[in-house]
């Protein structure tokens, strides 16, 4: 079984107490169940000594109950922290190339729904624990008063349990075509909320997203978690339906067969009933396990393609490059290709040879398509090259030493993301320069800062990329990299961005690569790069100077 697999690998300790706790828990209710009978079928007033048991076994029953749910309670939440923490973990030293063709939603679901669903079977252990020790001392005690009943239960239970097995193995495949509709599903709420201002402008096509793309999705969903449900509750019906045939036999047929006594008979269809309840629980409880199955078996795909996937963080060597001045960035013949959406070719960037040093501030100029913010994510190492090598300060970079080669680069990207803390400018000096840039950068009268962290990053475009300028300011790396940062500023943040930030950082002995298509500032770069389908464009143009200076 999965899921016990997954629990005992996490936990065997836990599996082994609740476990144990449970089954004591049902020995102490298959007590009570003998008592009840006995104390039913006796004549006159009852003993001291039947009340004193009563309560101890009832006693017994409350604090092993108690204390299984208790520690599964820990235990299903400690666990549910560990598996997101793993998740990500793996996520985060994945390729960036990997996560983009995994895709967001697949990600986003087994981070939410599919850890909900596993959480909900751990929680369920000591109820399938319990009424399996019920059922199973329950067999016991009709065993013990009748042989033949016992006999007659087990065949039923054995026909039940191969009826149940039959349907719901077609529940299960229904539960995982429902899994995979999530997938879709979650898809179209990821472009609700990254296209809310496209449907909001189109009429039709908000329509069309409602009617045929999440109705559609949301009905397969809801068309497959149907179908299971109702397998699921055929499965748990129709075993019920045998006990009550079981209890009819006992009633109607036994008596025929053989001379049954009253009481006989009053402990023969109390235990059967009293174990009906434990059966709809445990029947219950496998279906809630069917799903939590479901769901870990795509987690565990997803962790298992993620582990298959190359480590793209090595061991961190702090230091390895930051504690050497920075001297030179070099690309050699430098390649990277990819397939391209709708297309049936794939975009080839490079050979490139490029050279950077310290102070000296670079545009990066091309039209649309013609591979520039790839080639940023190759010169940063986002997106190891195919070919060629990249050097910093002479060091060939490889797979060992690319995390610690990204930590040199501060970036802001066109497609950035503004987090709400500056790491590493905490306390009262990373405060008061934080205070400085937002009164450059006019950010003062919308944003404070306490501890690193912003007040608010609900800003405007032009404000959340200003933002995001300051972060990259903050962290005083020797390379910094702006992909189109300008774009969403007025004119006077243009020049500003331009005629004073840049030269700034070029007068720190930073060295500077912009993205850019803003040609009335291109006298105010050290060098232009034209980059046109994928290859550096040399000397077209005024300006434009090649790639590694002479």
């Amino acid at each position: 079984m999965t899921l016990l697999r997954f629990l005992v690998r996490y936990s065997p300790a836990m599996v082994v107490w609740t476990s144990l706790a449970a089954l004591l828990s049902g020995a102490f209710s298959t007590g009570l169940l003998a008592l009840i009978t006995l104390a039913m079928n006796r004549h006159g007033s009852l003993g001291a000594t039947l009340v004193v048991a009563f309560c101890a076994l009832g006693v017994g029953r409350f604090l092993t109950n108690a204390l299984a749910q208790v520690t599964l309670a820990h235990f299903s939440q400690a666990t549910t922290a560990r598996l997101r923490l793993d998740l990500v973990a793996k996520i985060l030293s994945v390729p960036l190339r990997q996560i983009e063709e995994l895709g967001a939603p697949k990600l986003m679901v087994a981070l939410t729904e599919d850890i909900l669903e596993i959480t909900q079977a751990t929680l369920s252990i000591p109820i399938f624990a319990f009424n399996s020790a019920v059922l199973l001392g329950g067999a016991v005690y009709l065993a013990w008063l009748s042989f033949p009943v016992f006999l007659g239960m087990f065949i039923f239970g054995v026909v039940g349990a191969v009826t149940y097995r039959l349907l719901i193995r077609s529940g299960f495949s229904h539960l995982v075509a429902a899994r995979d509709g999530q997938d879709r599903l979650f898809q179209h709420f990821r472009s609700l909320t990254e296209g809310i201002k496209e449907l909001k402008l189109h009429r039709a096509r908000r329509e069309s997203f409602l009617r045929e793309d999440v109705a559609r999705a949301a009905a397969v969903c809801q068309r497959h978690s149907v179908a299971a449900e109702l397998r699921f509750i055929l499965a748990q019906n129709w075993n019920q339906m045998l006990f009550l045939g079981l209890i009819g036999l006992i009633l109607f047929l036994l008596p025929r067969i053989e001379a049954v006594s009253q009481q006989a008979m009053t402990g023969y269809v109390i235990a059967t009933l009293y174990l009906m309840g434990p059966l709809a629980g445990l029947l219950g409880s496998l279906s809630v396990f069917s799903r939590a199955n479901v769901s870990l078996r795509k987690v565990e795909e997803l962790g298992l393609a993620l582990s298959a996937l190359p480590e793209d963080n090595g061991a961190p060597s702090p230091g390895r490059f930051a504690s050497v001045p920075f001297e030179s960035l070099e690309l050699v013949q430098v390649m990277h290709s990819y397939h391209r959406e709708r297309e049936d070719d794939s975009f080839m960037l490079g050979p490139i040879d490029l050279a950077m040093g310290p102070g000296e501030l670079v545009f990066l100029i091309g039209g649309n398509g013609s591979g520039k913010s790839t080639l940023a994510k190759v010169i940063t190492g986002l997106y190891p090259p195919a070919g060629g090598e990249i050097r910093l300060n002479g060091v060939v970079i490889g797979d060992k030493n690319r995390d610690d080669y990204r930590q040199c680069f501060s970036t802001v990207f066109s497609d950035y993301f503004l987090f709400d803390r500056i790491v590493g400018a905490t306390g009262a000096d990373g405060d008061r320069r934080a205070r400085e840039y937002l009164e450059r950068l006019h950010l003062n009268h919308k944003v404070s800062i306490r501890d690193g962290v912003f007040s608010t990053t609900l800003l405007s475009q032009g404000q959340r990329k200003r933002l995001a300028l300051l972060c990259a300011y903050i962290e005083d790396r020797p390379f910094y990299l702006f992909d189109e940062w300008a774009s969403d500023q007025d004119p006077l943040f243009k020049e500003v961005f331009y005629s004073q930030l840049l030269p700034e950082l070029r007068s720190l002995g930073k060295a500077v690569l912009v993205i850019t298509h803003d040609d009335r500032y291109f006298d105010r770069a050290d060098r232009l790069i034209k980059l046109d389908y994928g290859r550096i464009t040399h000397g077209h143009g005024a300006g434009l100077e090649p790639a590694i200076p002479a």
